[in-house]
């Protein structure tokens, strides 16, 4: 049994893990709400750039042809993937890479051959540690990433499928649904989807959608204009994916350090309680042993 010293060693030592992770579970949460403001803006804005991209696709006699959205044979797949620069969240980083890991299997199944292009540290390091080669790597941002930081994984991987590097990009993140809630999406990236420039019949189309059927005059033609618009669609996409994977890592490291908190709550009771168990045995042994030595002195 523990001496009544370690106990209380141990009783502060888990008290000084509890201040820290308070403070991370209060950082996060804090931080969670000013992420949260950011996705709901992109959001906003990706939809009006969708929007702009379908009506200049309507005026487009072909889009096809599109350097990013050529079709071709499929053998080399890049899988982009977005995880953290650090720990203390959870699964976050942990359910990214599983899924990742499936998609690989899938793919090489299919004779695939898989290029791994990931961004955050946590990642790279669990694909180092398998010995997995990567082809392109960015860490520094995730925490709190710019517009700046999507531009230049977007120029990167649309180097790789325009010089023929990679046949597909796809992209695994973990997309916020809420601050207990969040999901692994898995999206096409490259080349890009068609459907991304279709709508439904006039039925199923918004007013603003229908507005885009109207007669305009383009300078220059639509297909230069529409291949201007898709690398900003891809910067767009992966910066959108960026922001929920942010407030992801946050919502997540949130609900374990509270998680952690708790537990270190209940471990000071139960250490508690058998510190004045041994506080409570030493004390009667002290009695003991003075009622002990009094029988002695008497007889």
């Amino acid at each position: 049994m523990a001496s009544l010293q370690d106990i209380r060693r141990r009783i502060s030592s888990v008290k000084n893990t509890r201040k820290i992770t308070k403070a991370l579970e209060l950082v996060a949460g804090a931080r969670l709400r000013r992420a949260q403001t950011r996705i709901e803006q992109m959001r906003d804005y990706a939809d009006r750039m969708q929007e702009l991209m379908i009506g200049t696709a309507r005026a487009a006699s072909s889009f096809r042809n599109l350097a990013l959205m050529q079709r071709r044979d499929v053998s080399r797949v890049a899988l982009l993937l977005v995880t953290g620069d650090r720990g203390l969240a959870g699964p976050f980083n942990g359910q990214v890479l599983r899924r990742a890991f499936e998609l690989e299997r899938r793919e090489r199944a299919e004779g695939h051959e898989v290029v791994w292009t990931v961004i955050g540290r946590k990642g790279a390091s669990t694909l180092r540690f398998r010995r997995y080669d990567i082809a392109a790597q960015w860490a520094g941002f995730v925490d709190r990433p710019e517009y700046s930081d999507a531009q230049a994984v977007a120029h990167q991987l649309a180097d790789m499928y325009v010089n023929n590097e990679v046949d597909r990009v796809v992209l695994v993140y973990n997309r916020f649904e809420s601050a207990l809630v969040q999901r692994v999406t898995v999206t096409d990236l490259l080349p890009i989807p068609e459907d991304v420039l279709e709508t439904g019949e006039d039925a199923d189309m918004s007013d603003r959608e229908r507005a885009l059927r109207g007669d305009f005059i383009y300078e220059p033609e639509p297909e230069q204009i529409l291949e201007r618009l898709l690398p900003v669609y891809l910067e767009t996409e992966i910066y959108r994916a960026l922001l929920e994977s942010a407030a992801s890592f946050l919502a997540a490291q949130m609900s374990a350090m509270r998680s952690a908190s708790k537990n270190a709550g209940e471990l000071i009771d139960r250490l508690t309680l058998a510190m004045n168990r041994a506080r409570q045995a030493q004390i009667t042994q002290e009695i003991l042993e003075i009622v002990a030595g009094a029988d002695a002195l008497t007889q």
